[in-house]
């Protein structure tokens, strides 16, 4: 098997790439549609002034704008068009999937298959349009209010038609980064909205570079600093690689059948149980849930009396949820456990699986065919899932943590690193996959070719 495993991966090398038209179709298309994403992030609302947006942002500069600014690529600095980025999506789909979990008439849609994803999909938009508006109004008025205590107006004609219009372009700017995502999956290489919100990271890297070299420079940060965070990054590149192709490999044996010799063959395979089956979806959903409220607030607090009641609690609020809180952490920590199990029993369902098996004959040695299975199943996937989310606790909160308390840019937190190397590591095996697939259409067309010329 390994020997096969190694011819088959000498053969997916880059010289093929060339003869893979498809493929290098697919790859242009990403490409374009994430360019146009970046050109997006630099469209400013109607009615903003850009400089004095700027300044108002550099004087409220860190924590949870920080935060979401880094999600955005850029955009909420900017307020751009996309500055809520797909975070409203994000946030309808961990309602439409608890609620396709929880209540019957969803359960059933849920069971029609690709009729009833369909329906769900749409339950989605409907939920992300609703969202994006209730967010794009709050935003507006935290918009028209930010920087009246420092003289400056962000807004060229604050009042209604202003708020009317940037909800309009912000719920605009969300279902095109939807649409576009969507394109992106059907057409290019990888998950849309996974690549989107990954571009949008990577679009970061070069100004959070410069800070943190700069920083070295002026004496703020030391080298040590530097040179151990370099470490720190590299171990964790190597952390999130190993746990993500980690995998529990359950037997599978099926009924002995008769072989072209006479005797009786009986076919084995592999269940493989991933350590981390719900991926990046844990930290996303709990950051998603956490940032999108917050930054409201924060833009909200700028227009409040502190000396009011609601002023003061709201105060306090953004104070104890800072990025790098301890209460942030901890609320962002419960999240990701929550999300991580969450999403492992959505996408992994030990009843069907068991079902398939005992419709094809399948059984775990040792195990009875059915309802077991199914129990053992659960059993399994309920251990490994305990460790694949301490692991993306660890690797996400400690990290962020660390970073929050040293003032580095957050860029280099391990919530970072996960979504870029788990989106690099699966758009990289798609690509292989194409040029797999590509691979044996060209060897069935020889040997179409030799049998006709026979």
């Amino acid at each position: 098997m390994a020997s096969r495993a190694d011819n088959i991966a000498s053969t997916l090398s880059f010289a093929n790439f060339s003869k893979a038209t498809e493929l290098k179709q697919r790859i242009w298309f990403t490409i374009g549609a994430l360019i146009v994403f970046r050109f997006l992030s630099f469209v400013p609302l109607p009615g903003v002034n850009p400089a004095v947006l700027e300044t108002l942002y550099d004087q409220t500069r860190g924590g949870i704008l920080d935060m979401f600014n880094m999600f955005s690529g850029g955009s909420l600095e900017r307020m751009s068009l996309i500055a809520l980025g797909v975070m409203p999506y994000i946030t309808a789909s961990i309602v439409v999937q608890m609620a396709a979990a929880l209540h019957p008439s969803l359960i059933a849609i849920k069971k029609e298959g690709e009729a009833g994803r369909k329906k769900l999909n749409q339950y989605t938009r409907y939920g992300t349009v609703f969202l994006c508006a209730i967010q794009g109004w709050f935003l507006a008025s935290g918009l028209e209010a930010y920087g009246a205590q420092s003289g400056l107006q962000a807004v060229v004609n604050p009042g209604l038609i202003f708020k009317v219009v940037a909800v309009i372009n912000l719920v605009g700017g969300t279902m095109f980064l939807l649409w576009l995502g969507e394109q992106v999956t059907s057409r290019g290489i990888g998950n849309g909205v996974s690549l989107i919100i990954m571009a949008g990271i990577v679009a970061q890297f070069p100004t959070f570079t410069a800070n943190l070299f700069e920083g070295g420079r002026s004496g703020s940060i030391s080298g040590v600093v530097i040179g151990l965070l370099i470490v720190m990054i590299v171990a964790l590149i190597l952390v999130i690689c190993f746990f993500e192709r980690a995998q529990r490999r359950l037997l599978i044996q099926y009924p002995k059948r008769a072989t072209q010799r006479g005797g009786m063959q009986a076919d084995r395979s592999h269940l493989p149980l991933k350590l981390n089956t719900a991926g990046v979806i844990p930290p996303i959903f709990a950051s998603s849930l956490l940032l999108l409220p917050l930054t409201i607030t924060q833009f909200a607090g700028n227009s409040i009396d502190q000396s009011t009641t609601t002023g003061q609690v709201l105060q306090s609020t953004l104070q104890y949820l800072q990025h790098g809180q301890p209460l942030y952490m901890l609320l962002y920590a419960i999240g990701i456990m929550f999300f991580a199990f969450f999403y492992t029993a959505v996408v992994f369902n030990p009843e069907d699986t068991a079902d398939n098996l005992k419709k094809n004959g399948g059984f775990i040695p040792g195990i009875r065919p059915g309802k077991r299975t199914a129990e053992y199943l659960d059993y399994v996937l309920t251990r490994i899932t305990v460790v694949g989310a301490l692991y993306l606790t660890v690797v996400c909160v400690v990290p962020e943590y660390m970073i929050a308390q040293t003032g580095i840019p957050l860029f280099l937190g391990g919530t970072s690193l996960l979504i870029v190397v788990n989106v690099t590591v699966d758009t990289i095996s798609q690509i292989q996959s194409h040029l797999l697939a590509h691979q044996y259409g060209d060897l069935i067309k020889k040997a179409k070719l030799k049998g006709r010329m026979r």
